[in-house]
C-alpha cells in the first residue's frame, strides 16, 4: 500500500519505492511532520521531536502548562498565522473583524484511489498502466468555519509526492485569503544546500548552490510568469551531494505564475521549506461556500544524488504530466523561418524555404511572427489575428495548401495574450488590455497585455486561432508571450478582488489552451515566453514542448540545457540549429556542433537552407538520419550529465531504458597549447553486459565502461564535437 495509516488513525506514512514521507496528528490535533527520505518501515517516529522550553516561543491553550509544547517550534504540515508561529507562515486569513489568524487542527483524513484533480489547474495524472494513491486529510481552523483539505498525491514507480491544499469558506461572511502556499516540509536535523535556477532572457536556468542558514534563501516571479529569472523549481541537498551520490529533495511548481519558493533554518536547526503561489499582490476572497485550490507542487527525494533524482522527474513528467498525441508520439522535424527572415517575408520567401528544407528531409515548416494584421514590425498588429493576404499573397489556406502539397505539416506562430495599441482590437476594444486607469501603462516590446481572465477575450481568441487552425489546416502552433505583466487592473472585477487577477489570468490562460487542444487534439503546441520565460511543468501539461531559449547560440546553448535537464526531459526542449555568426552572440561555431547540440532537444533548424553550402546541405542529411537513430534514446531514455559549464569539455550522455544502447556527445569549449589528454566520463551501461563503443570499436563491459570513462584518440579543437554511441554486443 502507498498510503499506511496507523491503527489510531493518526500517523500516515507515504510509501514510494524509495522513499517514505510520515505525519502524525498529535494530542493537541496539530498536525506534525516527521520523517521525509530513504524508505522505512512505516513505524511511529514521533519521539524524533526533542521538545523543551525554548525562550520566547510562545504556547497555545490546549498546553496549559507545558511549556515545552510550542507552534514555534514543532515541525508541521500547515503552519499558520498570528498565532504563535513566528516562522513563515503557509495559508494567512483575514476574517470579516478584521482579525489576521489561522490556526489548524486535524479533523478527518480520506484515502482515494487514483491521482486527485484541481479544477481549472494542471496535476499530475494517472495512466492505463500506473495509477496513483491519494490522501486527502482535512484540518478546521479553531476559530473559524474555515477548512483546508491537504492533498498528498503517491506515484510510487517515479518516486513522486505531488501536495497541493484546498482552502473552503463553511461559514457566513467572507474571509480573504491572503497567503496559500502549496507546500510546506519541515526537515527537523541536517545542514543542507539549496539549488535554484536563476537567469535572465536568453541565458535562462543556470544553476546556483547556496548553503541554507538563518537568514532565508528565497526565489520568486511577481512577473505573471514563472519567469526568466527564476525557474519555480529546486534542490535541497546534503552540502556533500553529488550527481552520484547523496540525499536530495526536489521541489517543482506545476504553475505558469506569479510564484514564491526558498528554505530557511529557524532558531532551533529545523529547515523550513515552502513553495507556492507568491503572496505579492495576492489577496482572494472566500464569499460563503467558496473553495480555493492552490497549484501542484511535484515533490521528490532521491539517495543516489542529482542523476537519481533527475531520472525521477523525467519519468514523472514524460508519463504524468504531458498529454496528447505527441506525449511519446516521434515529433516532426521543423523548420522555423524567424531567424531567416525576420518580418520581412512574403509567400514566395517561405515557400522557398519550405521546398529547400523539404528536399533535404525535414518535416515541418513554421510561419512564425508577421503574417497577420499591420505586422510589419513588433510596434503594430498584435491581437489582430487575421491573415494579411496583401503580404502573404493570399490566404493562410492556399499557403497551407501549398505546404502540405509538398508532403510537409505546417504550423504557425501566435502570440493570443498581448496587444498593441496600434491595432484595431486595442481601438474596438481598449478595456480588454489590462492598464490602471488615470496612469500610463508600462509597455514591453510596445505591447500591452490582454486580460485574460474575461470571457470574452478567450471567446474571441479561440474563435480567431479556430477559425485560422482549420482553414490551413495547422498542424503546430507556437504559443509565444514576449512580456511581463503589470499594471493589473481588471475592469470586471470590484476593487476588493482585484488582487485575484494574477491567478486568474493564469487560469485563463489555460482554459484557452485546454479548449483549444480538446477542438484539436492532434496538434502539436510548443509553449514559449521569449523563448525560456515559462518553462514550467504547469505550462507541460499543454504543451509537450517549450522553446527552450531565445538564445540559439550552440556554446550558450550548453549550460542553457544543461540545468533545464535537471527536472525537464530533452525531449521537452526545443532547440534548433541556426546560423552563423549567431544572431545572440556573433559566435562561430561548426554546423557539426551546432546539430549535436539541438539533437539534444526537440531539434529543427532556424535559419535559411538556401543560402547555406552543398557541404552543410549534406550535413542536414546526416543530422536527420542521427536524430531518427537516436530518438528513442534523446526522447524516452535516461540522461546524464557528464561534466559541468565551464569545464573544457563538456559532455552528457543518455542511455536506453533496457540498457541495451547509449550515446555521449562531446563538445570542446576551451584549448590551450601544449594541450593535455581529454577524457570523458561514461555512465548508465550495465555491469555484466558488453557494449562495443563507436568511436574506437573496442568492447568492454559496462562496469568497465562506467568505472573508466573513454579517452579522447586525439584532441578536439575549439568548438568541435563528437556524438560517440554503445551498442550492447
Amino acid at each position: 500500500m502507498a498510503i499506511q495509516i496507523s491503527s489510531d488513525g493518526c500517523t500516515f506514512t507515504l510509501q514510494t519505492e524509495k522513499s517514505s514521507y510520515q505525519m502524525m496528528a498529535d494530542a493537541h490535533d496539530v498536525l506534525l511532520h516527521l520523517y521525509y527520505g530513504r524508505k522505512i518501515a512505516a513505524e511511529n517516529l514521533e519521539e524524533r521531536i526533542f521538545r523543551s522550553d525554548v525562550g520566547f516561543a510562545g504556547n497555545p491553550p490546549e498546553a496549559g502548562e507545558d511549556r515545552t509544547y510550542s507552534l514555534d517550534v514543532l515541525p508541521q504540515e500547515l503552519p499558520g498565522s498570528g498565532v504563535g508561529d513566528y516562522r513563515e507562515d503557509m495559508v494567512r486569513l483575514y476574517h470579516a473583524d478584521g482579525s489576521c489568524a489561522a490556526d489548524f487542527r486535524f479533523e478527518s483524513y480520506e484515502v482515494q484511489e487514483g491521482a486527485y484533480r484541481i479544477p481549472g489547474l494542471p496535476a499530475a495524472y494517472d495512466t492505463g498502466e500506473e495509477k496513483g494513491e491519494t490522501l486527502v486529510i482535512t484540518m478546521r481552523e479553531t476559530a473559524s468555519a474555515v477548512k483546508v483539505k491537504l492533498y498528498y498525491g503517491v506515484f510510487e514507480k517515479e518516486n513522486v509526492i505531488t501536495r497541493t491544499v484546498c482552502i473552503e469558506n463553511q461559514g457566513k461572511e467572507a474571509v480573504i485569503l491572503d497567503k496559500a502556499l502549496s507546500c510546506n516540509v519541515d526537515f527537523l536535523f541536517g545542514n543542507w544546500d539549496l539549488i535554484y535556477f536563476e537567469g535572465r532572457h536568453v541565458m535562462e536556468r543556470i544553476p546556483e548552490r547556496v548553503p541554507v542558514r538563518h537568514a532565508k534563501v528565497e526565489i520568486g516571479s511577481i512577473r505573471g510568469t514563472s519567469s526568466h529569472q527564476y525557474n519555480p523549481a529546486m534542490i535541497l541537498c546534503d552540502p556533500a551531494a553529488t550527481e552520484d551520490f547523496g540525499s536530495c529533495y526536489g521541489f517543482c511548481f506545476a504553475y505558469s505564475g506569479n510564484f514564491v519558493a526558498g528554505a530557511q533554518k529557524d532558531q532551533i536547526g529545523l529547515t523550513r521549506v515552502q513553495m507556492g503561489i507568491h503572496p505579492v499582490q495576492f489577496r482572494y476572497t472566500l464569499a460563503a461556500g467558496e473553495a480555493f485550490f492552490a497549484p501542484q507542487v511535484l515533490m521528490s527525494y532521491s539517495s543516489e544524488g542529482f542523476t537519481g533524482l533527475t531520472h525521477q522527474y523525467h519519468d514523472l513528467i514524460r508519463e504524468h504530466i504531458c498529454r496528447g498525441a505527441y506525449k511519446h508520439a516521434k515529433r516532426p522535424v521543423l523548420i522555423n523561418n524567424w531567424e531567416a527572415t525576420y518580418f520581412d517575408f512574403d509567400k514566395e520567401k517561405i515557400v522557398k524555404i519550405a521546398q529547400q528544407a523539404h528536399e533535404l528531409g525535414i518535416e515541418m515548416l513554421v510561419l512564425d511572427d508577421g503574417w497577420f494584421g499591420k505586422r510589419d514590425s513588433d510596434n503594430s498588429g498584435l491581437g489582430d489575428w487575421y491573415t494579411n493576404e496583401k503580404k502573404m499573397d493570399g490566404t493562410m489556406g492556399e499557403l497551407g495548401d501549398e505546404i502540405h502539397a509538398l508532403g510537409m505539416k505546417f504550423g504557425l506562430w501566435f502570440e493570443p495574450e498581448m496587444i498593441n495599441e496600434d491595432s484595431d482590437l486595442y481601438r474596438a476594444h481598449p478595456d480588454w488590455a489590462l492598464r490602471i486607469p488615470g496612469r500610463e501603462p508600462n509597455r514591453g516590446r510596445d505591447q500591452l497585455v490582454l486580460d485574460m481572465s474575461r470571457s470574452e477575450v478567450r471567446e474571441y481568441l479561440y474563435e480567431r486561432i479556430s477559425s485560422i487552425l482549420n482553414e490551413a489546416k495547422i498542424d503546430y502552433v507556437k504559443w509565444d508571450m514576449n512580456r511581463s505583466v503589470c499594471d493589473l487592473f481588471g475592469h470586471e472585477l470590484p476593487p476588493e478582488r482585484m488582487g485575484e487577477l494574477y491567478h486568474r489570468f493564469v487560469l485563463g490562460v489555460y482554459e484557452l489552451k485546454e479548449r483549444l487542444l480538446a477542438h484539436f487534439p492532434q496538434l502539436l503546441l510548443e509553449g514559449c515566453s521569449g523563448g525560456g520565460g515559462r518553462f514550467d511543468a504547469g505550462m507541460l501539461y499543454y504543451a509537450p514542448q517549450i522553446w527552450c531559449s531565445d538564445n540559439t547560440d550552440a556554446i550558450n546553448r550548453l549550460t542553457i540545457q544543461y540545468g533545464t535537464s535537471f527536472f525537464y526531459p530533452a525531449g521537452t526542449m526545443g532547440a534548433h540549429v541556426s546560423a552563423v555568426p549567431n544572431h545572440q552572440t556573433g559566435r562561430v561555431t561548426p554546423f557539426t556542433t551546432r546539430g549535436h547540440v539541438a539533437l539534444s532537444g526537440t531539434f529543427g533548424y532556424e535559419l535559411d537552407l538556401n543560402l547555406v553550402s552543398a557541404e552543410e546541405k549534406q550535413m542536414v542529411k546526416e543530422q536527420l538520419a542521427e536524430f531518427d537513430r537516436y530518438y528513442e534514446l534523446t526522447h524516452e531514455g535516461d540522461y546524464y550529465r557528464l561534466a559541468k559549464p565551464g569545464e573544457a569539455l563538456m559532455a552528457w550522455g543518455f542511455v536506453a531504458k533496457d540498457q541495451s544502447r547509449a550515446m555521449v556527445t562531446v563538445v570542446s569549449t576551451d584549448v590551450e597549447g601544449n594541450p593535455l589528454a581529454q577524457h570523458v566520463s561514461v555512465k548508465g551501461l550495465a555491469e555484466g553486459r558488453n557494449y562495443r563503443c563507436s568511436y574506437n570499436g573496442i568492447v568492454h563491459d559496462g562496469s568497465v565502461w562506467n568505472n573508466c570513462g573513454l579517452t579522447l584518440k586525439k584532441v578536439l579543437k575549439e568548438y568541435e564535437s563528437l556524438l560517440i554511441e554503445w551498442t550492447e554486443v
